[in-house]
């Protein structure tokens, strides 16, 4: 498999381990022409709104390309940030941004006791951000190191949306 297929691969997978854990489902489009890579939904009732759902673009970076000391940066192709700043969309959208260990052998380690998956995932919002100019083909996306995906964050965008808001 080439490297670019795993490094999607790895990311989907990081990401069905914490809605997992979370207690979400996930679900998929058969076409990616929207830039939604998996889809997130909670059963029931949560908050004010039923079976709230978050819609996800997932990329996966190595972490000698964008990380640095407080944020990240990523840089996003037009298409991409053009359909995830929209505010009319009816399922809120985020962008993912799972930033791979250098090394392919360190990104799993497993033993009896556990599991371990590296390095870590962060996410933005870029709802409402400013069209970009004429000619402009990609967005430099400064993601803050503070915004970890984690379970923790995810049920509480799962929270903010049952209740009317958006992430």
């Amino acid at each position: 498999m080439h490297i670019t297929q795993r490094q999607e691969q790895f990311s989907n997978a990081y990401i069905r381990a914490v809605a997992a854990v979370a207690g979400y489902t996930l679900y998929k489009q058969e076409v990616d022409d929207d830039s939604i890579d998996l889809g997130i939904a909670a059963k029931g009732a949560i908050g004010t709104i039923r079976s709230p759902h978050l819609e996800l673009q997932l990329k996966a970076p190595f972490k000698r390309n964008v990380v640095g000391a407080t944020s990240m940066s990523y840089p996003l192709k037009k298409k991409n940030y053009d359909d995830l700043r929209y505010t009319n969309v009816y399922v809120p959208r985020i962008l993912v941004v799972v930033v791979l260990a250098d090394d392919l052998s360190s990104w799993l380690y497993q033993c009896e006791e556990q599991l371990v998956i590296k390095h870590c995932a962060y996410w933005t919002s870029l709802r409402g951000e400013k069209e970009l100019p004429i000619g402009q083909e990609t967005k430099s996306v400064r993601l803050s190191k503070d915004k970890i995906f984690n379970v923790e964050t995810l049920q509480k965008l799962m929270d903010i949306i049952s209740n009317g808001g958006n992430p």
